[in-house]
């Protein structure tokens, strides 16, 4: 089979395309024929030598999230049967032609998208709901506020928020991303690097009960002033520094709680969870289409280190896909 493969840490010219043995699925689990796999930050990470694979996983394969159909099965798989459309995550691997699955993890895609679509979803779509819904526990009505609401797991997170109901707000550096967001949900878009004291003011002073962050110590005085009290922090990366001096007497005072949330690096189990939720809250909204993935763009399997550098540049709205069977 064809895989991408990380052959030394570094730039995006250390990747290459090269044929791997594929791989054969012993109890149950599940080899998937890939046709598509999304881009993620963390693939630019582990190519520079920041981000190792859990063990289990390929160390030198990247790809995080993938659509395709069940090519065979383990003799102990019982939910699935070779040519079924299937989407998931995993911990690596998924930029490759084939690659084995846990059958738990699988969920069907619905038929209104195809598998360029497909891929576009598991990464980000479960990390915001797991986000928003299991660890901060977002309500109806609720304000949320997330940062580079222009990335994959934004605009997800957008969409999911504003299907139930919450108010959403979003930070970008750039003002296109902003207005591109409006169609998906967000009612108010911030530039101004002095976020906090806009939300105050935009708010009467209460402040937003969630706040979804990717950038980390850069903003963390900013996002406890813009937290309502009994609100909710929740760190998905740290772009902007994983160091911070905190106000506790703000944290106490406010009653906040901040958390901080990968899906990678959890057990099978912890994954199984996720994706069981998944299954029965999200899907539903991409079969009936109130919510959808956003793909910026897609590229051939050999244009891998174009896409690497597309993402570095930050210059998507949105998922970038890999097409897999070009």
């Amino acid at each position: 089979m064809r895989a991408v493969v990380i052959t030394r840490p570094g730039g995006s010219e250390v990747l290459e395309i090269q044929d791997r043995e594929t791989p054969e699925p012993v109890g149950d689990w599940v080899r998937v024929r890939v046709r598509a796999a999304g881009l993620n930050r963390a693939d630019l990470a582990q190519r520079a030598g920041f981000y190792p694979a859990p063990p289990g996983s390929p160390s030198d394969i990247p790809g995080m999230e993938f659509a395709g159909e069940v090519d065979a099965i383990g003799p102990l798989v019982q939910r699935w049967k070779p040519g079924q459309r299937v989407m998931g995550i995993v911990g690596g691997g998924g930029q490759a032609e084939y690659l084995l699955v846990h059958e738990g993890m699988l969920v069907e895609i619905p038929e209104n998208l195809d598998f360029v679509q497909a891929a576009a979803v598991p990464e980000v779509f479960m990390t915001a709901h797991d986000a928003l819904f299991t660890q901060a526990g977002l309500q109806m009505g609720e304000r949320l506020l997330v940062h580079a609401v222009g990335s994959g797991v934004g605009t997800a997170a957008v969409q999911l928020a504003h299907a139930v109901g919450a108010t959403v707000y979003g930070t970008s550096r750039t003002a296109s991303k902003l207005e591109r967001a409006k169609n998906l949900g967000l009612e108010v878009g911030l530039a101004d690097p002095n976020f906090a004291a806009e939300i105050k003011q935009l708010t009467r002073g209460e402040g937003v009960h969630v706040v979804l962050d990717f950038i980390g110590g850069a903003y963390m005085e900013q996002n406890l002033a813009a937290l309502a009290s009994w609100g909710r922090l929740v760190f998905l990366a740290t772009l902007g520094g994983s160091h911070a001096d905190v106000n506790l007497g703000t944290v106490m005072a406010k009653r906040i709680q901040i958390r901080g949330c990968t899906l990678r690096s959890r057990t099978l189990e912890e994954k199984l969870a996720v994706t069981r939720l998944f299954a029965t809250q999200v899907v539903p909204l991409l079969a009936s289409a109130r919510v959808r993935p956003i793909v910026e763009e897609v590229f051939p399997l050999h244009e891998i280190a174009k896409a690497h550098d597309v993402m570095a540049d930050n210059r998507n709205f949105g998922k970038l896909v890999l097409k897999i069977d070009d």
